[in-house]
């Protein structure tokens, strides 16, 4: 009796196994560069403190801070096109000594041929003007539906006077 149930229960297994290997198909990876443009200050921000901060300025280094993003994704460094996508999320200085911060982001393409989808981004990333981070990849929606994988993020510009900053990311995605 126990042998049956065993076998019942393996065969019950492997079907659905079966069933969800045919229904996804096989996995894609792709890898793609985007770059977001972010604006900290200025009638047009796209960064901003959360509550806003009392002297009017960002403090990217200070512990416990939070910043809420909407900034818009390009294909190449120039923003002379049209957005591909948006970066919305929120980030939270999370080391004492404000060089680390927990992101949580969602790359929401309205353009081109992945428009509808977004793909999840979450980590701890080192704050640096010198060097990458890396932040895991956990979701996506639509054309990135189950994504994973990793995504790298370098600010190759910046402008401390006006607040721009223009940020590479290279993101190589797992989907169905």
């Amino acid at each position: 009796m126990a042998s049956i149930k065993i076998t019942l229960s393996l065969l019950l297994f492997l079907a659905t196994f079966t069933y969800a290997t045919a229904k996804l198909g096989h996995h894609k990876e792709i890898e793609m560069t985007i770059y977001y443009h972010d604006y900290a200050g200025g009638p047009n921000a796209t960064t901003i403190e959360i509550p806003g901060p009392s002297t009017g300025q960002l403090n990217f280094t200070k512990f416990g801070a939070m910043f809420c993003t909407d900034d818009p994704i390009y294909k190449g460094i120039k923003k002379d096109s049209v957005p591909i996508a948006r970066g919305r999320g929120i980030y939270i200085i999370s080391a004492l000594d404000g060089t680390q911060a927990q992101m949580l982001m969602s790359v929401v393409f309205i353009n081109g041929k992945y428009k509808g989808s977004t793909i999840e981004i979450q980590g701890s990333y080192e704050q640096s003007l010198v060097h990458a981070s890396e932040a895991a990849i956990v979701g996506g929606t639509g054309k990135f539906r189950l994504a994973r994988g990793y995504a790298t993020f370098e600010i190759v510009s910046y402008d401390p006077v006006t607040g721009f900053s223009i940020t590479r990311s290279n993101m190589t995605v797992i989907h169905y």
